[in-house]
């Protein structure tokens, strides 16, 4: 689902992921894990290490794509009685931050802090969002099968992200929002 567009001077895709280019500077090989920066997310012990730029591009795109699960999930439960909306939605926040974490943590910029539910920095993740939220509306075997469009989508990307990180706290992240989401594809039917 990373559909980021480069929105900044010095940013651009490579492989069509977004690249940040040096955003996220002054993490070197930095073991974090002494902090208490965990904010529920198991990361309190876990010792941080170096993201490659391709890696911190990952990571924020990582950031949208679950919120833009939450917001979905959200506005679907809002709009139907089916308590899986409300559970994974509930998942989905607690995804967005652990994510967040790593973010603070590598000094990476946050694209989804301040906005609004259903509010994205990129133009192809709020198209993305806009067409699923209307696929979605007209039904809720629709929103079900927008639920399995996400999770697919999440389990590909991460799979991809998870190839090659070395990072031991992303890493540990990255594996849990995999098995999250497979769990949650299951639960949409998929």
């Amino acid at each position: 689902m990373h559909t980021s567009q480069p929105s900044a001077p010095g940013e651009g895709t490579q492989g069509g992921r977004l690249n940040h280019g040096s955003m996220g500077q002054n993490i070197g090989g930095q073991k974090m894990g002494g902090q208490k920066m965990g904010g529920g997310t198991g990361l309190i012990d876990v010792a941080g290490g170096t993201l490659t730029d391709d890696q911190k591009a990952e990571l924020a795109a990582m950031a949208e794509e679950e919120k833009l699960a939450q917001d979905l999930y959200a506005a679907f439960d809002a709009q139907y009685d089916a308590m899986v909306f409300t559970r994974i939605a509930k998942s989905e926040s607690r995804h967005l931050d652990a994510v967040r974490t790593l973010l603070e943590r590598y000094e990476l910029t946050d694209p989804t802090v301040g906005l609004e539910a259903g509010e994205f920095v990129s133009d192809d993740t709020q198209a993305l969002y806009d067409t699923l939220l209307a696929d979605g509306s007209v039904s809720q075997d629709a929103a079900m099968e927008a639920g399995r469009t996400v999770e697919e989508t999440d389990i590909a990307d991460l799979t991809t992200a998870t190839a090659g990180v070395t990072a031991p706290d992303v890493l540990k992240v990255y594996e849990r929002l995999l098995a999250a989401s497979e769990k949650h594809l299951a639960a949409f039917g998929g």
